[in-house]
């Protein structure tokens, strides 16, 4: 996620500054049909808001139906999705009915840890992402079986915290899931439900839910070497969940941006939205928001097939809400709202640009060296093995490692993916989605080099086996030759 956190600006009316720059609709749409040029992303929805006001909703380009993508077409969110499970808590927390700085464990019946130290993880600590629950202490497969929050939260029981609560943030879906299940006990109502009337509807969200058995998306796309392949999300615990569950569109995000700068209905208190603007000391991260340069309160979502970002600029009182109905290694959707902002403000935008081309060319030129310097390995494996005969094994087998360096790479791939995105736990079947260029370039590396290592093995055999046969026959001739 692309979270530039720095300092906070609390939000109110305020600050809008009256003297900002006057977007116009034809100013976005002829950027947004400039991005879509530029990032060749199959569909892309967006709204831009100010103050009480939309902007512009419009969407662009089509589903995996082939069906015009439009403010209304129905999009997964992905980590979105967490200030809205933020909003509900603390819609319960006006009532009475959750407690924020008092132990979740007390307030939610099932939640127990191996860890002693989870029995103090408060429900504040859950939604600013510093309870101590991480990715590399919790079986997330396990949790990702269940099939309702409460199963969800009962998972948990074998698993232990990386930090004691409240001494460092690290970002982890299981806070927010965990949250979800909170909203469950407290209003006594499924978590999808109680967003519906509770939080969708009052903003007349009618075609938003955390289900699509609700509200349908089509299928998404992935990009392999350049070409659009539709696919459906893969499986995992989505519906009901409150880290990623949320499915909308363009014109409902719109208005939820305008709830965020305390527009259109309240859902709470000021002093409530405020708290979830507010970052902590540990990390300039908020309730579901991360608050970035000059107070932009900003949270993007990635999944295997949708990409989303939200923002909202108190300074200037614009809302922004950029989705595409794919994900590849290169998300346009940040740099597109940063584009947005950039214009709101007066500024000459930085046009996203075709930073998936050029990512997925590079891989498909490194599988194809790799691929030929496999072909010409195998070929000249019996030359290889000749100018090495007669040396020991042990002087040999370092020649053998740079081709078997890329098979090692290959059974480690996904430890390696995991610690370059900070310890989130990552399947086989998940980098055959998004990153499956950069699988598919690091596969056919890994048979290159096992396919050199074998050709030059059996090669290494071939040329001792006639010597060991001349050795024992040259014995076999002193031992019953005449005297």
């Amino acid at each position: 996620m692309k979270l530039l956190l720095s300092l906070a600006l609390a939000l109110s009316p305020a600050s809008v500054a009256p003297a900002a720059p006057e977007l116009t609709p034809a100013a976005v749409d002829a950027y947004l049909r400039e991005a879509m040029e530029t990032t060749g992303v199959p569909g892309l929805s967006v709204v831009v808001t100010r103050g009480g006001e939309v902007v512009h909703a419009a969407g662009y380009g089509h589903d995996s139906d082939g069906r015009p993508v439009t403010a209304a077409t129905p999009m997964r969110v992905a980590s979105v999705s967490k200030s809205f499970t933020a909003m509900a808590v603390m819609t319960l927390v006006e009532r009475g009915r959750i407690r924020l700085d008092e132990p979740v464990a007390a307030q939610v019946p099932g939640f127990a840890m191996a860890d002693p130290r989870a029995a103090r993880i408060t429900v504040r600590q859950l939604l600013t992402q510093t309870s101590g629950l991480s990715d590399r202490t919790i079986d997330i497969a396990a949790t990702e079986r269940a099939t309702s929050l409460a199963g969800y939260t009962a998972r948990l029981a074998g698993s232990r915290l990386a930090a004691a609560p409240g001494t460092r943030y690290e970002y982890c879906n299981v806070n927010y899931d965990l949250a979800a299940r909170l909203v469950e006990v407290a209003s006594g109502r499924r978590f999808g439900d109680y967003l519906r009337d509770r939080v969708f509807g009052p903003l007349g969200m009618t075609s938003s839910a955390v289900s699509a058995a609700d509200v349908r998306p089509a299928n998404g796309y992935n990009s392999l070497f350049g070409a659009w392949l539709p696919r459906p999300e893969l499986d995992g615990f989505l519906d009901g969940s409150g880290a990623g569950g949320v499915v909308t569109t363009a014109a409902d995000m719109g208005r939820w941006l305008i709830a965020q700068t305390g527009g259109g209905r309240p859902l709470v208190k000021r002093e409530s939205l405020e708290t979830m603007h507010r970052p902590t000391e540990l990390r300039p991260y908020g309730m579901g928001w991360g608050i970035e340069e000059d107070g932009w309160l900003v949270h993007s979502g990635n999944l295997f097939t949708y990409n989303a970002v939200e923002a909202v600029s108190p300074k200037t009182g614009y809302g922004f809400a950029v989705m595409t109905n794919n994900a590849t290694l290169y998300d346009p959707t940040y740099d597109i709202m940063l584009g947005l902002a950039a214009l709101s403000e007066g500024r000459t935008p930085e046009g996203p640009g075709g930073d998936r081309q050029l990512f997925e060319a590079v891989l498909a030129a490194l599988a194809i060296v790799a691929l030929g310097l496999g072909v010409l390995g195998v070929v000249r494996a019996r030359r290889w093995a000749a100018g090495r005969s007669g040396r020991s094994w042990w002087r040999i087998g370092p020649r053998l490692v740079p081709a078997i360096v890329p098979v090692a790479v290959l059974a480690a791939y996904p430890d390696l993916v995991s610690v370059l995105v900070n310890g989130r736990t990552v399947t086989w079947a998940q980098l055959t989605y998004f990153p499956a260029p950069l699988s598919a370039t690091v596969l056919v590396c890994a048979l290159a080099g096992l396919a050199v290592t074998a050709a030059r093995l059996r090669a290494l055999r071939s040329r001792e086996s006639p010597r060991h046969a001349s050795t024992l026959s040259s014995h076999m001739h002193v031992r019953v030759g005449p005297a």
